[in-house]
């Protein structure tokens, strides 16, 4: 589950990370009675003002800009909420903006110069471990550093059943060259970072950049967080940040009903129980010539009412052509499942338009194909792997 950046913000300083301090606005009237109560609070003079839209690179799109006074204020404001929001990591349709975090400057003139650093926590899968990945080069994208200059990005490994031991913190804040108080400062910054992403039961939290003041503050200016939605189940106050509105509405749809459902790019319908099986057949469909529409898996009840449901959310897909049914009868009897499809097949009348392969295979295999068969309906039956792969290269042309 992907969060704001002033979401992200809000659990950082939950943990005593120090963050670029602001304020959400749903409107360029609330952006004024936002940048006048920061002012009261922290004396900036200038504001920033950043859309708030799941999707990095949103300075680049427009969607981060600098006020120096409050009709700059309400100008952008007004210019970025209602946008639609295109970055390079957005479709060519971009997102919507909602609302917009107005925020401190903390570009301040000082004793120093400003410097800005990369930081993330994720989990390292090749390895078990959590682990720090930094750089010097804040501020930009990461992608590009690290194409272009590799050895300047560190990573630091951490055991989870040590956690972040003190020694590592002032090795990183060492590798970005800081002294001083700014050392201390990074050190603390990265300690409590750590410790948010581990109790807050993150994917990944993503700092960039990661600022030193010009009186050698560490603060986080920006904040990419995702949270596992595994654990959303003990962290119900992170929940309820959810923005449905930033996510797929087949996803959501799906989510809703109790389908686990990725949306792809292909022209395949993929209907599945089993998520190894899933991903088995998405390789057949490609080896076939297809492209897989979808990830759906459902589960082991796979009665009419749960198949309907799930050829409702495929068929939502403009770009699908033909569905596969591919299912294993161990938990569920093959009869049972061919007889929920021809009853869903029939409930839904003419909304199936596009052709329905059905792979049956496991417990009663051959009487579900007499099912599917006799049924009078125009669907497809196959029990062997390869036969279903070669029914779905047929039906595509």
């Amino acid at each position: 589950m992907n969060l704001h950046e002033y979401q992200g913000k809000e659990i950082l300083a939950s943990f005593g990370v120090r963050i670029q301090r602001g304020i959400v606005a749903h409107s360029p009237k609330e952006a004024v009675a936002a940048a006048k109560q920061l002012t009261a609070e922290t004396g900036t003079g200038w504001h920033v003002i950043k859309a708030q839209v799941h999707a990095g690179g949103r300075g680049k799109g427009g969607g981060v800009k600098l006020a120096k006074n409050l009709k700059e204020v309400e100008e952008i404001a007004d210019s970025i909420i209602g946008m639609n929001l295109v970055t390079p990591q957005t479709s060519a349709a971009g997102k919507k903006v909602h609302q917009v975090l107005v925020a401190e400057d903390v570009y301040y003139p000082g004793a120093s110069e400003t410097s800005e650093f990369y930081m993330s926590v994720l989990l390292d899968r090749s390895k078990g471990r959590n682990m720090v990945m930094y750089s010097t080069e804040g501020g930009m994208d990461i992608e590009e550093v690290a194409d272009k200059t590799p050895h300047l990005i560190f990573t630091e490994e951490v055991d989870p059943a040590t956690g972040l031991l003190p020694f590592q913190a002032r090795k990183i804040a060492f590798n970005l060259g800081l002294s001083g108080t700014a050392f201390k400062e990074m050190t603390k910054f990265v300690t409590s970072l750590y410790k948010a992403y581990v109790e807050s039961d993150s994917n990944m939290f993503e700092i960039n950049p990661v600022l030193k003041t010009s009186d050698d503050k560490i603060m986080a200016v920006d904040a990419k967080v995702s949270i596992d939605d595994n654990a959303l189940y003990r962290r119900k106050q992170y929940a309820e940040m959810r923005d449905l509105r930033e996510e797929n509405p087949i996803e959501v749809e799906a989510r809703s009903v109790g389908l686990s459902y990725v949306d792809l790019d292909g022209n395949v319908g993929c209907m599945v129980n089993g998520a190894g099986l899933a991903m088995a057949t998405m390789d057949l469909i490609k080896m076939a010539g297809g492209e897989p529409a979808n990830f759906l898996d459902v589960g082991g009840t796979a009665d009419a009412k749960r198949v309907e449901e799930a050829f409702r959310i495929i068929l939502k897909d403009p770009a699908v052509k033909a569905i596969l049914i591919n299912i294993f009868g161990g938990i569920v009897r093959c009869d049972r499942v061919a007889q929920g499809v021809v009853d869903a097949y029939k409930n839904m009348g003419d909304a199936i338009k596009v052709p329905i392969i059905v792979r049956l295979q496991g417990t009663n295999a051959e009487l579900a194909k007499e099912i599917i068969d006799n049924s009078g309906l125009a669907v497809h039956s196959a029990v062997q792997f390869q036969e279903a792969a070669d029914k779905v290269k047929e039906v595509l042309g």
